[in-house]
């Protein structure tokens, strides 16, 4: 089973993450921000992996450190769960429709980290999660996982819509890689 399990302890977090590529889309998570749980449990779901994460971070200052944070641990233990990288399909990209929206995601587990992100948020925040840490997220876990991603909302619309779309198409995108 390809699995990873990574801990980052930091003045500012202590996070904990563990995924299963091959599982069944099964996720407990506790991040301290109720939006970025919402969508880390919809990319477990829609890439069918089973991932736990528990996160305790200085959020009394803003969500900054601890969503970059959940992107190094995430991307790490991604990393240790493609592992040698045997047996896979290395490339992966997904086009996902919600409702007006339209995001496409592609996914290169090459070992050379980059991010292309084309999306624009009209709003500052989501719930309690600030818009412009989803880019902080995802160049995190594209640099700690050492994956190509590009991320780009083809059609924009509703901002809830648009996040949720970006993380449900990198799901697919990475369990087709």
């Amino acid at each position: 089973m390809r699995q990873g399990s990574v801990t980052r302890t930091t003045r500012e977090t202590d996070i904990k993450a563990s995924i299963n590529l091959d599982g069944e889309g099964r996720s407990d998570i506790s991040t301290g921000i109720a939006f970025m749980d919402h969508m880390l449990t919809l990319f477990a779901k829609h890439g069918k992996f089973d991932l736990e994460v528990s996160a305790k971070g200085d959020l009394e200052v803003d969500c900054h450190h601890t969503m970059e944070d959940l992107g190094l641990v995430l991307g790490e233990a991604i990393a240790q769960a493609v592992g040698d990288k045997k047996g896979i399909r290395r490339y992966g990209s997904f086009l996902l429709p919600m409702d007006e929206c339209l995001v496409l995601s592609a996914v290169d587990l090459c070992g050379r980290p980059y991010l292309s992100w084309d999306a624009e948020f009209t709003v500052p925040r989501l719930g309690d999660m600030d818009t412009e840490m989803a880019k902080e997220f995802f160049y995190a876990v594209s640099y700690a996982a050492a994956m190509n991603l590009h991320l780009k909302v083809l059609t924009p619309g509703n901002n809830h819509h648009m996040m949720e779309a970006m993380f449900k198409a990198f799901g697919k995108a990475l369990d087709m890689a």
